[in-house]
């Protein structure tokens, strides 16, 4: 049976902001109840280690987000978490100390992508005020966190690009006493390290594939089905994180055995593709992301 380096579970597809990066979600609005979670951790416990409570939705607009991160923990998964961080302050308590707890990953893109964004400073500071006291705090001393920006484009070294997260990263150097700019030093796409556990990322903006984007040859590799799943706040169970919107329904994970809806002939037949440089999958082919993995 295929044993997996993370599974993505979405606890709501709900989300707090509308960024111009994030289509909507057409799926119905739903907060996974703790007994439907146990369930699923139950079941893909023979096949990773390793959840991330995303997909699509806002993990701390969850009310039990910490009841949730205990059940894991029972069950020895590590959890990681990607937030847009406008929640940060008020979930303080429910996330501090949770031996559970990993990784957490901060979307700094959203406040920029949310139209209705106010205070840069003061939601920049609510996140590095977390940041600090966790890296303080005698269990979450060694959770790892990633600000993200992703929102570069193309032609990142006009001017107006360079600018547009300035005001950002002179936050994050203040904070963190950097003798340098974090543009002299970034490399696009990977990691730098701006202290102990504290990582800054920056990449292109991120494109969601749908159905109605043009096709391609659909020539290109994806890990989908190899090194991860995902599995929707209702059970469906799509390839990877991207299939925001269920697409490619490969069985619900509430209804059957999480192994046999990732050996179905659908699954395979997916792997098998790949293994050939070749998207079986309609939304695969409408999806950029596996080019990042070559022809």
């Amino acid at each position: 049976m295929k044993t997996f380096k993370k599974v993505y579970i979405e606890i709501t597809s709900v989300c707090n902001l509308s960024c111009h990066f994030c289509p909507p979600t057409a799926r119905q609005a739903k907060f996974i109840k703790p007994e439907t979670f146990a369930q699923i951790l139950d079941k893909i416990d023979p096949h990773t280690n390793h959840i991330y409570l995303h997909v699509k939705g806002e993990p701390l607009l969850h009310p039990k987000i910490d009841v949730l991160l205990d059940l894991a923990h029972e069950r020895g998964f590590n959890v990681n978490i990607t937030t847009n961080g406008t929640l940060i302050a008020k979930n303080r308590d429910k996330l501090l100390g949770k031996p559970a707890l990993r990784q957490m990953n901060f979307s700094l893109h959203s406040f920029d992508g949310h139209a209705g964004s106010t205070d840069r400073n003061g939601y920049l500071a609510d996140i590095l005020s977390f940041v600090r006291d966790a890296s303080q705090h005698e269990v979450s001393g060694k959770l790892i966190f990633s600000f993200r920006l992703w929102n570069l484009t193309e032609d990142n070294m006009t001017n107006a690009a360079r600018s547009r997260n300035r005001e950002t990263l002179e936050l994050i150097e203040r904070e963190y006493a950097l003798d340098y700019r974090i543009e002299e030093r970034f490399e696009r796409g990977k990691g730098l390290k701006v202290s102990g556990n504290v990582y800054l990322n920056q990449d292109h903006e991120f494109q969601w594939p749908s159905l109605s984007a043009p096709e391609d040859d659909g020539k290109g590799f994806c890990h989908a089905l190899r090194s991860h799943a995902a599995i929707l706040v209702d059970g469906t169970v799509v390839p990877c994180c991207l299939d925001g919107e269920g697409v490619i329904n490969l069985g619900n994970v509430l209804e059957q055995e999480f192994s046999e809806i990732v050996e179905s002939k659908r699954a395979n037949d997916l792997v098998y593709g790949f293994s050939r440089r070749e998207a079986v999958e309609e939304l695969c082919r409408k999806c950029g992301y596996r080019k990042r993995f070559g022809a």
